[in-house]
């Protein structure tokens, strides 16, 4: 079964890749762009056929290695 697991940093929390990115656009002449928030994208490849069963053991990935839940928020997307 194919899980996505999309992670972001928690609104209000400093992105300082997404403010090198939305410096970089303008400078480019992209000035249309508001603002830039970068997160990462993880792609798993997980064993069974129980979606419920699935998304509760990536969850339990999520909050002890995928994540940073201080900082970080995740949405998990089975596929």
């Amino acid at each position: 079964m194919k899980v996505i697991v999309n992670v972001q940093l928690k609104n209000g929390v400093l992105d300082p890749q997404g403010k090198a990115v939305h410096h970089a656009l303008g400078s480019l002449g992209f000035n249309s762009v508001n603002d830039v928030r970068i997160g990462k994208q993880i792609l798993l490849d997980v064993a069974g056929t129980d979606a419920e069963a699935a998304k509760e053991e990536v969850t339990k990935m999520c909050e002890e290695l995928l994540a940073n839940t201080v900082i970080e928020d995740y949405t998990i997307e089975l596929a």
